[in-house]
């Protein structure tokens, strides 16, 4: 078994017309021993700009808080608000200086840069991918891939973007033992950011 796949988890970015979603569902485990379901793998960095951690989660918190530290400094230094490219590249860094013992996770970026949706995946060595429909990462992603793939569309609306991101997300960790046991939705606007908690299967 591969160390990303360690504790398990899935998470999926959707883009929209003028929005944006990313979710991840709620479970923690050490391979197949579940030990708590209220460990989401979504951090919101800034107002508009949320990253999801899919990999080792003692990685996942480590980079968060390095991310974290880095992204306070930015705002002081520059008197502004991070944009989701400039905090995809700063993150991409962080990785590749790590390179030769890498943090095991595979960040995916999502965010409103602009006014338009902003969607960014990598590696573990922080190899970037920028994409206009969707990015996912986890153990469960072989499902998450049929789903979106079957499901997303162009220019949606928040409401919908959110169903479609929701089925995709739900039907994708009832196939897979890893992930699961709930999951949590953020749909990102230029105005606004709401966030649902999804029921899943709890076994």
């Amino acid at each position: 078994m591969s160390i990303l796949a360690h504790n398990g988890g899935a998470v999926i970015a959707m883009a929209g017309k003028n929005c944006i979603a990313i979710g991840s569902d709620t479970r923690y485990g050490i391979s197949a021993q579940t030990l708590a379901f209220d460990k989401p793998k979504v951090y919101q960095v800034t107002e508009t700009c949320f990253v999801g951690f899919p990999g080792l989660l003692t990685d996942a918190q480590t980079v968060y808080q390095k991310l974290k530290f880095r992204v306070n400094l930015y705002d002081l230094r520059e008197e502004r608000t991070i944009r989701p490219s400039t905090l995809g590249n700063m993150i991409a860094s962080m990785l590749y200086e790590k390179r030769f013992g890498p943090y095991f996770v595979e960040p995916i970026i999502a965010g409103m840069e602009d006014g338009k949706p902003f969607l960014m995946s990598m590696d573990l060595i922080g190899a970037t991918m920028i994409t206009k429909d969707f990015a996912l990462g986890g153990t469960a992603n072989e499902a998450l891939y049929g789903m979106a793939e079957t499901l997303w569309k162009p220019d949606m609306e928040p409401d919908e973007l959110f169903e479609t991101i929701s089925q995709c997300l739900l039907s994708a960790c009832d196939r897979d033992a890893l992930s699961g046991w709930g999951a949590i939705v953020h749909v990102i606007t230029k105005d606004q950011v709401i966030s649902r908690s999804l029921k899943a299967r709890q076994d």
